[in-house]
């Protein structure tokens, strides 16, 4: 059973074959139709965003079970590193769990602790939904997912704060760690260099000193990106998951870019409204790939 729980997990067999690379999408309105239809798009998991996004606890349970149907591995963004919520969405049947707003090697000793089951961690075993997010036809007990999950699920650490950075070589060292993600938005915050087009060189040197700790800790890395051009650049620079687009910037984008087709006025102010929602993705990768 733990081969059948490591096939399943489409982000942990895509990060540890071939390449390692891996893309994502990433959902913050709620509905699994919404769910299934974006995990049809060909991604290797979809983030469902209950940090950010517009998603209850039990829609985050009905996203989860549409997505890993579609053989796509649900991986769920929590709102904070509280070991309750840890629980609730890997009880769920997550295949991995995304935690913001680390600030010490603590911070992400407490999340391992919270992720784990003993003798590792202390996370509680009784979920009669976590399964079916591994096994549709119903052949994976509960001892079958308990004494596998250590092994097979994913913690993911987000790196955006500055507490974090300064202590990202440590954090990337702790045992149970998986992936070092990258929030550049908030990390630009909070190292005094938000983001209001293209990427400071201070938050470019932030990016690099996380990859850069990762790898030697032989970790996976991870980023947050708006558009596929950005995404192309930071999987040329050796992440390894990387998110391409998110459902709030996708939708009302082709959305206002057909319409304007349709007037004969393709990159009109309305569409262009909604790319800036980007912050200015195409023109960073534009610039990127001239200066090469």
């Amino acid at each position: 059973m733990a081969t059948f729980m490591k096939n399943s997990n489409t982000l942990r067999k895509a990060l540890h074959t071939g390449s390692g690379l891996s893309f994502g999408a990433w959902q913050m309105l709620p509905g699994a139709y919404l769910s299934r239809t974006i995990a049809r798009a060909g991604y290797d998991w979809i983030c469902i965003d209950c940090e950010h996004g517009n998603i209850a606890d039990n829609e985050m349970h009905e996203s989860v079970h549409a997505i890993s149907s579609c053989n796509v591995s649900p991986i769920v963004r929590i709102p904070a590193n509280e070991g309750w919520m840890v629980k609730r969405a890997l009880d769920s049947g997550a295949h991995g769990i995304i935690v913001p707003l680390l600030t010490s090697v603590d911070d992400a000793k407490r999340l391992v602790q919270s992720a784990k089951f003993p003798p590792y961690g202390r996370r509680g075993f009784g979920s009669p939904f976590s399964m079916g997010a591994f096994d549709i036809k119903g052949d994976l007990s509960g001892y079958d997912y308990m004494v596998n999950a250590n092994e097979n699920l994913l913690t993911i650490v987000q790196i955006e704060t500055k507490e974090a950075l300064e202590c990202v070589e440590q954090i990337a060292q702790v045992d149970g760690i998986d992936v070092l993600f990258i929030g550049p938005w908030d990390l630009g915050n909070n190292i005094g260099h938000p983001v209001t087009g293209d990427f400071a060189p201070e938050l470019e040197a932030a990016i690099a000193r996380v990859l850069k700790a990762a790898q030697t800790a032989g970790k996976k890395s991870g980023i947050y990106c708006p558009a596929g051009e950005v995404a192309r650049k930071y999987a040329d620079q050796g992440f390894q998951m990387i998110s391409v687009v998110n459902d709030m910037t996708a939708i009302p984008t082709f959305m206002a870019e057909s319409l304007s087709k349709a007037k004969g006025s393709y990159g009109h102010a309305a569409a262009q409204a909604v790319k800036g929602a980007a912050y200015g993705a195409v023109k960073l990768a534009t610039q990127d790939k001239d200066q090469k």
